[in-house]
Parts: C-alpha cells; sequence; structure tokens
C-alpha cells in the first residue's frame, strides 16, 4: 500500500476530532507528522470554527470578538491542559492556578428552551466576557477530566511519529490508535514494508 493512499496529520486541512473527550480534541489542535509540529489553530477564526465542530457554540459570530486575543488565550488554554493532564498521567498534580484563572472568568446561567422534538430541555448559557464564554467550557471539561477521568483510559497513539490523545471507551478497553484510518493504516502499510523488503527475492 502507497504512503499517499493513507491520510496523515499534515495532510488534513483541519484538526481531526478522534479523542472521545473534548479535553483530548483540545490538546489534538496541535499534532505531529514525520517530526514536523502541525498546528492547526493559525488565527482566531480557526478556534472559533474548532469550537463550532466541537459543539461548544453554534455559529460564532466573530464581529465582536478580538480574533488575536482569543487565539493567544486558546493557545494558553491548550498549553496548560497540556501539562496538567501530562502530570495527571504521571500521577502527578499540577499547578492548578492558571486552569482556574480560566474557570473563574467564565459564568454562565440556566436557560430552559425547546428540542427538535418539543421537549423541554435546561441548558447553560454563557454570559459575561466574550473570550472567556467561548473558551470556559473547555476549561471546565479539562477540569471535569482532572477530577472524574480514569487516567488508564486516557492514552497516547501507539503511532512513535503521532502525539494525539484519546480517552479509551472501547468496551476492551485496548484501544491502541487515534485512529485506524490516520495511524492504524500508516502502521500496518509500514508493517507490511518490512516484511516485504525483508523477503527473498
Amino acid at each position: 500500500m502507497a504512503d499517499a493512499e493513507i491520510p496523515s496529520n499534515s495532510s488534513l486541512a483541519e484538526a481531526p476530532m478522534v479523542g472521545d473527550h473534548l479535553a483530548m480534541d483540545l490538546l489534538n489542535t496541535e499534532a505531529r507528522d514525520n517530526g514536523e509540529v502541525i498546528e492547526y489553530w493559525n488565527s482566531g477564526g480557526d478556534v472559533l470554527h474548532w469550537l463550532e465542530r466541537s459543539g461548544v457554540v453554534s455559529a460564532p459570530e466573530d464581529e465582536a470578538i478580538d480574533l488575536a486575543e482569543l487565539l493567544a488565550q486558546a493557545k494558553a488554554l491548550r498549553a496548560l491542559a497540556r501539562q496538567l493532564i501530562a502530570q495527571r498521567k504521571e500521577g502527578q498534580l499540577g499547578d492548578i492556578s492558571g486552569l482556574n484563572e480560566h474557570l473563574h472568568a467564565y459564568s454562565s446561567v440556566p436557560h430552559l428552551e425547546r428540542d427538535d422534538e418539543g421537549n423541554l430541555v435546561l441548558t447553560r448559557t454563557a454570559c459575561g466576557e466574550p473570550i472567556a464564554s467561548l473558551l470556559g467550557p473547555v476549561a471546565e471539561s479539562v477540569a471535569q477530566l482532572l477530577v472524574e477521568g480514569n487516567f488508564t483510559l486516557v492514552k497516547q497513539c501507539d503511532h512513535p511519529d503521532c502525539i494525539l490523545w484519546f480517552y479509551d471507551r472501547t468496551k476492551a478497553r485496548k484501544r491502541r490508535w487515534c485512529s485506524m484510518a490516520l495511524c492504524g493504516n500508516r502502521y500496518k502499510a509500514a508493517q507490511f514494508r518490512k516484511r516485504t523488503s525483508g523477503a527473498a527475492p
């Protein structure tokens, strides 16, 4: 199987949503391919699009948002989350003060609405400063993972050139790859090349 047939992180136009947890997908907005760091957040617009894809917001309006500041704060939250999650994975508790700053800046209120089937549902609506309102649910997901997550299920892809994270929700708890379409098939192709190259002519 030729490499060109197998998608890689560098060939993706946007961050892969393979983490099965919002905090994992946050970390996966930065990836690696052939030793090269792949940054999926190159503008505040990229962050807004990711928030929409993640279901944090629906069709966000960017007119009243300082996009440069949104990008800076989103990347800062990502770096903080990466450090705290990696430390927690190693059985350590990191400095949570920075995460608390994000959490304290976020406020929301209960909101009653009807769903698509006409049933009443209770949701929460963000209020306050626009950037804090956008990033608050993401910061909250990181905090919830740190408190409630089973860190034996917080994993990184087994492919040696991949740094993507995921929360293993498979029944057998034996998930190895960020995705079979990405790294699973790349690994299988590499193993096939090894076997065929070592075969006698």
